[in-house]
């Protein structure tokens, strides 16, 4: 085993007055350690910063790029609804059309009844000339 050490006793002699150049010195030195060890643990703290602002710049880029290719996607769907919606209106337009002609033909065709029957009913009521003739030199039809 080693010897215990000796125990430390403090000086009771008084040390002689600093010169002031050393004060200087020592004060300066001081102050450049102190600024050295701040500004190397600001200095890490700025650059870690850096560091996550650039990661974080890239995955921002990353996600700019799957935006435009969903948004152009977006895009080509929303065309496709369009033209449905389109092809669908069409149909409508049609089915309207048809729905037109089909209630013009029935008012004409209703027009013609209603007009043959103003005919049958002015044959029947007239006297007709024996032979089929009503004396204008036309038959009577049935």
């Amino acid at each position: 085993m080693a010897a215990p050490a000796p125990p430390i006793v403090p000086s009771t002699a008084t040390p002689a007055s600093p010169n002031p150049r050393q004060t200087a010195e020592a004060r300066e030195a001081f102050t450049a350690s102190l600024l050295s060890a701040g500004t190397s643990t600001i200095q890490s703290d700025l650059q870690n910063r850096a560091t996550d602002l650039h990661a974080n710049a890239a995955a921002i880029d990353r996600q700019e790029q799957e935006l435009l290719k969903q948004t152009k996607n977006l895009g080509k769907e929303s065309d496709k609804w369009q033209k449905v919606l389109d092809d669908g209106a069409r149909g409508v337009k049609e089915t309207g059309d048809v729905q037109n002609w089909a209630e013009m033909l029935e008012r004409d065709l209703c027009v013609l009844e209603d007009t043959m029957a103003m005919v049958e009913e002015g044959a029947e009521a007239k006297d007709v000339a024996p032979g089929g003739n009503d004396g204008l030199g036309e038959e009577k039809w049935r």
